[in-house]
């Protein structure tokens, strides 16, 4: 049930189209408000975008640098510049052609500082399970003895005052609402009757009874579920999208849900068929979104993907893995895999995981934990397919079969037990693998992206066209990306550690492997980590202090010799040793790879189906690390566009990559009718395999050099030809040849000034 396309068949129409030509993301902060990109607009127009999405702008936590911790719904956020500076951005968009699009999180509310923020779990905290708010969230209250735990105290033993005129428990600066009738009682047993139980932090970990984001305590579960619940958090979105403010909405985490369906088509029927909607959803290689959902697909982790796998080169990446292994005595992707998710489960998410066993019934506790880690997909839906043969296989041999069996049938029977289940292995698959060992596995660190698949990287140019075909022909509407505020680096970066897959025996020398410096307690795994890391960000502002943060948090998510919770301060002390005291930058030969691997995959996210996504400043040559590295304050190339429009040409891989991107989008724009079908193109010669062609068949042909430094090796595109459709084609940007193309151009010729072509058809 994907949402299809509806934009202007017009050549010349820059109305704002229903559905994105193309979207931009701005991260708006209290630095970086409504106003500040109201500025922006002009820029942003001119570079060819048709829509702008905005990060969460509903009140969050005060000084809050991502807003996904909201604590009011129906308000939009002060520190942005309120609902009157939404709506004079929307007007300034609108007024250059531009719509607007919100990202929203249906999933979680904060556990603030001060509590009395979330006034419903503040309500909740006061009266109970008999508040009317109680509804709301997703509370245990059997499991906590009557009480919700309230994990936010900084120790075991923290003292507690009491201010019966105003209502109030206190600890420190925190503050809590008494229950009625309790504030003459002594400590201990005004302390035993309240619905909560203020608690040292550590105690989330075994005795949480709320549902949260993933492991994060100060991240409370909605339960959206609930009709009224779905309209008390979403009446203010709701009046945004049919006042015009919002023409979109990209949903946060849909995988957090009991029933993503559900509240799809609940939130489709509030929000009018003419409202785009994307979903958070990381998609297995072999995954495919439900069909039955009412949406134009997902934000495009699964596109991402696609592109840089099909510049990974598979044979280079197993051979980066075996010197990894060698070097560090790590052990292979699969048992770094399952050796995350155990210790996800049995630590991080025991308190999930002990709930579930519960449910389950006694002996079912082994068979529940292995058909959590055995799962190959983040998670089921209701109404959909359980788990899997495979997954059911790999349970049972270790778990037994009678006992796995059983727990598949209560999932079958038991919809509230089959609900909580999916979001624990959610949780679970994003925790263990995103954020646990995706930091362990360093052989390639291109490939440990979300969405992606360290284990086989590379992606064959028959798979990559596959995908496409599959997108335009079901999710033509779909969103892709390449880099985000969640990307652990940025496509600039990725793409040229990406190289190395190329040239394995040259990481050594350009300064990529593991045998150059041993800081971090002698550590030869973050050795490799911090290497790729340093030859990927290469000469930036601030590169020592960014890539010293960059390391910290990968030790501390790694979780092998240092954690957030458990720090070793020794062993950390030494981490900054890694960073390289110079930049640390390509040879000549992969630094043209480099090249072409941007270019290419710029060229591919802007002309493959779906609506493309440009994350705020990588129009420009944009190298960042995981967050907060990658929320850093955007930086608009204005001055180089416009240098650019007067004619100027690109001297830089920065001005190259602008050039590209903005003729890209202004082409998306003006003239959608080109970006419509897909059908591979195949070269012809001895280095056809280095060919990645497709056309849009509304009048588009987009041509990449793949592996372009195995390309030189092997002599280069020699007689290698690209047999074109019928027509005359002209380069969309770029030089103009003396004649137009048409019938088999060789790529000699057609790439003769750089890695990449796209061409538009004549008349």
């Amino acid at each position: 049930m994907s949402q299809r396309y509806s934009i202007s068949q017009s050549e010349s129409d820059v109305q704002t189209p229903a559905i994105p030509a193309s979207t931009y993301r701005l991260q708006l902060t209290p630095a970086f408000p409504f106003a500040a990109a109201e500025a922006a607009v002009p820029y942003l127009a001119s570079l060819g975008v048709s829509h702008l999405h905005l990060s969460p702008v509903l009140e969050a936590v005060p000084g809050s640098a991502h807003g996904y911790d909201v604590t009011d719904h129906g308000r939009v956020r002060e520190e942005l510049g309120g609902e009157r500076g939404l709506r004079a951005l929307a007007a300034a968009a609108r007024e250059r052609g531009l719509g607007l699009v919100l990202d929203i999180v249906p999933n979680h509310m904060a556990l603030p500082s001060p509590l009395r923020l979330n006034r419903p779990l503040w309500e909740v905290l006061r009266e109970g399970p008999g508040s009317p708010y109680a509804r709301w969230f997703d509370v245990d209250w059997d499991a906590g003895g009557g009480q919700l735990l309230l994990p936010v105290l900084a120790g075991p033993d923290e003292p507690f005052t009491v201010d019966a005129g105003a209502g109030l428990l206190r600890c420190g600066e925190r503050e809590f609402p008494l229950r009625a009738g309790t504030a003459g009682l002594p400590l201990p047993e005004l302390l035993a009757a309240q619905w909560y139980r203020p608690a040292w932090w550590r105690e989330a970990r075994t005795a949480l009874n709320y549902r949260r984001f993933f492991t994060i305590s100060d991240l409370i579960g909605v339960r959206v579920e609930d009709p009224a619940v779905f309209a008390a958090t979403h009446a203010k979105v709701l009046e945004l999208v049919r006042d015009g403010v919002a023409a979109g909405l990209r949903i946060d985490h849909v995988d957090g849900l009991a029933d993503p369906e559900q509240y799809l088509r609940r939130l489709r029927a509030a929000a009018g068929e003419g409202c785009w909607v994307v979903v958070e959803k990381i998609l297995a290689r072999d995954e495919d979104l439900p069909q039955a959902w009412p949406v134009a697909g997902t934000t495009g982790y699964d596109a991402l993907h696609r592109v840089d796998g099909v510049f990974t080169d598979g044979a280079g990446a197993a051979e980066l893995a075996s010197l990894y292994g060698e070097s560090t005595g790590a052990p292979g992707w699969e048992e770094t895999a399952s050796a995350a998710a155990r210790e996800v489960l049995a630590g991080d998410l025991a308190a999930e995981l002990g709930t579930l066993e519960r449910w389950a019934g006694p002996g079912a506790a082994a068979a529940v934990s292995e058909l959590l880690v055995a799962s190959r997909v983040y998670r089921t839906y209701p109404g959909g397919p359980g788990p899997d043969a495979r997954t059911l296989e790999r349970a049972a041999a270790r778990a037994g079969s009678a006992s796995v069996d059983s727990v598949r049938a209560r999932l079958e029977a038991d919809p509230a037990f089959a609900a909580r289940f999916a979001q624990t292995s959610a949780a679970l698959r994003a925790k263990s693998l995103e954020d646990r060992a995706f930091y362990r596995w360093a052989p390639l660190l291109s490939a440990t992206e979300v969405g992606g698949e360290p284990g086989g990287p590379a992606v064959p140019a028959a798979e990559f066209h596959a995908y496409c075909a599959d997108r335009e022909r079901d999710w033509p509407a779909s969103g892709t990306v390449l880099s985000t505020h969640d990307t652990k680096r940025s496509a600039d970066v990725r793409a040229r550690i990406a190289v190395l897959s190329q040239a394995p025996g040259a990481a050594g020398r350009a300064g990529a492997g593991g045998g150059a410096g041993r800081g971090g307690g002698g550590d030869p795994q973050l050795a490799w980590v911090a290497r790729q890391s340093a030859l990927g960000l290469g000469d930036v502002p601030e590169r020592g202090p960014r890539l010293a943060a960059a390391l910290l948090k990968a030790a501390r998510e790694a979780g092998l010799r240092t954690s957030w919770t458990d720090p070793d301060e020794a062993y950390e002390a030494g981490i900054a040793d890694l960073v390289p005291p110079a930049a640390v930058e390509l040879p000549p030969e992969l630094a043209e790879a480099a090249r072409a691997n941007v270019l290419g995959m710029t060229l591919l996210h802007l002309t493959m189906p779906g609506v493309p996504e440009v994350y705020q400043g990588s129009e420009y040559e944009y190298r960042a690390l995981v967050d907060p590295d990658n929320r850093r304050p955007a930086v608009f190339p204005r001055e180089a566009l416009a240098a650019l429009d007067a004619g100027a040409a690109p001297l830089t891989l920065a001005q190259e990559k602008l050039a590209l991107t903005t003729a890209l989008l202004r082409l998306r724009r003006t003239r959608p009718a080109v970006f419509r079908g897909y059908a591979p193109l195949t070269a012809r010669g001895p280095a056809s395999e280095h060919c990645l062609a497709y056309t849009r068949p509304g009048g588009l042909v987009a041509v990449a050099t793949r592996l372009s430094h195995r390309l030189a090796e092997a002599g280069g595109w020699r007689d290698t030809a690209l047999p074109l459709p019928p027509g005359r084609w002209h380069p969309a940007h770029g030089p103009t040849p003396p004649s137009p193309y048409e019938g088999e151009v060789r790529l000699s010729r057609l790439l003769a000034a750089g890695p990449v072509a796209a061409l538009v058809r004549a008349g």
